[in-house]
């Protein structure tokens, strides 16, 4: 059962979707369901001896095409309405193990393209009105499947967290006249401190507004909406930044570091949003090497994020942080 519950108090729809209590829950190495099916026996999500890299529909998903209906009634004040939506899997690689850090430029490249086509075409769908891309690494997210992969959702609504966006860009615009992710940029640039790395066509940096210790934002140079917008070379410059920012991550500690990474960009709603500014934010739970950041009183209940660290001497840390190949 699935359905959409709204939040009267924070006017957000809330997913209710009790099926996902029955997905697989750290299966075995040599019972992954996201590895080649190399048995006929034991089938996988792949029917395939191998592959580069695969898009499927989550066996449980949040939102479906086809959502069944509401298990209660709405009324004026609880309204209910169906989970439509698809959820998809990206699978990076038929190797059970490893990690996206360990992919090449150009198959991180690759999968740039395939983010592209699914944003596209998920994106054309009439009931969907935004294409979230992400990645959940690591047991301290809360992942359940080691295998390397990343997730697709696409909403029926634009998320909570891209309205705010959306909203404080607009604005700016309107205040100033200029997109505010452009503005942030050059203020990150004019100031060098919590600079990563960046190249021709991309920066990554900690912002000044970090809310997690070693938080990355990637930002294109341009003033860019969404994936499509991209030039076959910029899509090349993302490519590497990424996989410089991954390294990183590995390299600052010595083991891979789990982290939640989030691809925001304008919604698929129809709407003009050319105030907007594409970008990815990574947010690693780690504070220390043995210290988890965890999300507690203050952040969860109050939306108030207490950073124990200063941006600018993290990234110095992530700058200093490099692969030795």
């Amino acid at each position: 059962m699935s359905e959409l519950r709204w939040h009267p108090l924070l006017e957000e729809w809330v997913i209710t979707a009790t099926h996902r209590q029955e997905r697989t829950f750290f299966p075995p190495d040599d019972y992954c369901p996201l590895c080649p099916t190399k048995d006929a026996g034991f089938p996988t999500e792949v029917p395939a001896a191998d592959y580069d890299l695969v898009t499927f529909e989550n066996r449980f998903p949040s939102l479906q095409r086809k959502p069944p209906k509401p298990a209660v009634k709405g009324t004026g004040l609880y309204k209910v309405r169906p989970a439509a939506g698809v959820c998809e899997v990206v699978l990076y690689s038929p190797e059970h193990a490893g990690t996206l850090t360990d992919k090449s430029d150009d198959e991180i490249e690759e999968l740039i393209y395939v983010w592209t086509d699914r944003y596209i075409e998920l994106g054309r769908l009439d009931f969907v009105e935004y294409v979230f891309i992400f990645e959940n690494k690591g047991k301290e997210i809360g992942v359940t499947l080691t295998h390397p992969h990343g997730q697709i959702y696409a909403y029926p609504f634009v998320p909570p967290v891209i309205e705010k966006e959306l909203a404080s860009s607009r604005r700016y615009k309107r205040k100033t006249g200029r997109c505010l992710l452009c503005d942030i940029l050059v203020e990150e640039l004019r100031d060098g401190r919590r600079l990563v790395m960046q190249n021709e066509h991309f920066v990554a940096f900690v912002p000044f507004y970090a809310r997690y210790p070693y938080e990355v934002h990637v930002l294109p140079r341009a003033h860019r909406l969404s994936l499509p917008e991209f030039s076959d070379a910029e899509k090349r410059a993302l490519a590497k930044v990424l996989k410089s920012v991954l390294v990183k991550y590995d390299q600052l500690w010595g083991f891979s570091l789990p982290y939640m990474m989030v691809l925001h960009q304008k919604p698929t709603d129809g709407k003009a949003h050319g105030y907007y500014h594409f970008h990815i934010e990574f947010y690693p739970p780690y504070r220390t090497k043995e210290k988890l950041k965890y999300l507690a009183g203050s952040e969860s209940g109050a939306g108030v994020f207490i950073n124990d660290t200063l941006a600018e001497e993290k990234a110095a840390e992530l700058r200093g942080a490099e692969s030795p190949i």
